[in-house]
């Protein structure tokens, strides 16, 4: 399958019509259209719906449309680093995050390295342990930031300093805002917002629950949308220090959990990663300020 139909799919799947489609990738609508029907051939399965004027995809469609964005990502990807002289510094680096205030230290070798590296460009995302580890391994991202615990076999790591610290964002007007510190107790019956990620697998919590059932009132996968609903009052949520603005121009404050509950988090890549240029250049500065 040539790459070419990946990319004739995606825009198609981008303009939800076959003409508009057409003039992106500047061929004609009949060729388009025949390509598109070769490869459903191909395939041995619908992937487009055709309407009169909108194109959808079927559910196969859409699973061919994740898949193919990878693919295209990986190739484009292959083609710029290899194109790339090893003289150059110069290129992407993707990295993944997960939500913890540590990820401050790779911004700041970022910046550091940005002062004698002009031509380094630096891709984001952001997203839960499974999903950024799930996206390491395929070869998507060239590091990731996680917190503990993850399965530590398959990657390289550095532990970077510091701890984030567990606690309750909430209302200043909450009735728990005069105490300094929240209780396992405490938590009894209070309408929970939890992290996804959290809930499956935090050791740390789970102990310092010690058994106690959660009033959970909703799950989140990134803070920020949930902090709109604790400022409207629909609960507590349970997450990391300094992740939420809580100034003196927020409705918001966050009280640490007692005993105190803290993650470590990690700088990780996958073993036997062969890595572009820059992502090597990123790579030695993040062991030359971290790795103990």
């Amino acid at each position: 399958m040539e790459l070419r139909l990946f990319r004739y799919f995606l825009a198609v799947a981008k303009e939800q019509n076959i003409t508009k489609a057409a003039r992106v990738l500047c061929v004609t609508q009949p060729t388009l259209s025949r390509q598109l029907s070769e490869l459903e051939a191909e395939l041995g399965t619908q992937l487009l719906i055709r309407g009169k004027r909108k194109v959808t995809l079927t559910d196969k469609g859409s699973l061919f449309r994740r898949r193919a964005e990878e693919i295209v990502m990986l190739a484009d990807r292959a083609e710029q680093e290899v194109k790339t002289p090893d003289y150059l510094a110069k290129g992407d680096i993707y990295i993944g995050c997960a939500e913890t205030e540590t990820m401050r230290l790779v911004a700041k070798t970022a910046k550091e390295l940005q002062q004698n590296y002009h031509n380094l460009c630096y891709h984001l995302s952001s997203g839960n342990a499974e999903d950024l580890r799930l996206r390491l391994e395929k070869g998507l991202l060239d590091f990731c930031v996680l917190m503990d615990p993850f399965d530590k076999r398959d990657f390289n790591y550095i532990e970077l300093p510091g701890k984030d610290v567990w606690g309750l964002l909430m209302r200043k007007d909450s009735l728990l805002v005069s105490h300094e510190r929240i209780t396992a107790a405490e938590l009894k019956d209070l309408p929970l917002l939890v992290s996804q990620q959290e809930e499956q697998s935090a050791e740390g919590l789970k102990k310092w629950l010690k058994g106690r059932e959660l009033n959970i009132v909703g799950t989140y996968n990134l803070l920020y949308n949930t902090t709109l609903m604790v400022e409207e009052g629909m609960g507590y949520a349970l997450t990391l220090d300094k992740l939420a603005p809580t100034g003196n121009d927020s409705v918001l404050c966050f009280k640490p959990l007692y005993p105190a509950v803290e993650t470590s988090s990690y700088f990780v890549w996958k073993k036997f990663q062969i890595f572009s240029q820059a992502a090597k250049i990123f790579l030695n500065k993040m062991r030359e300020t971290y790795e103990r």
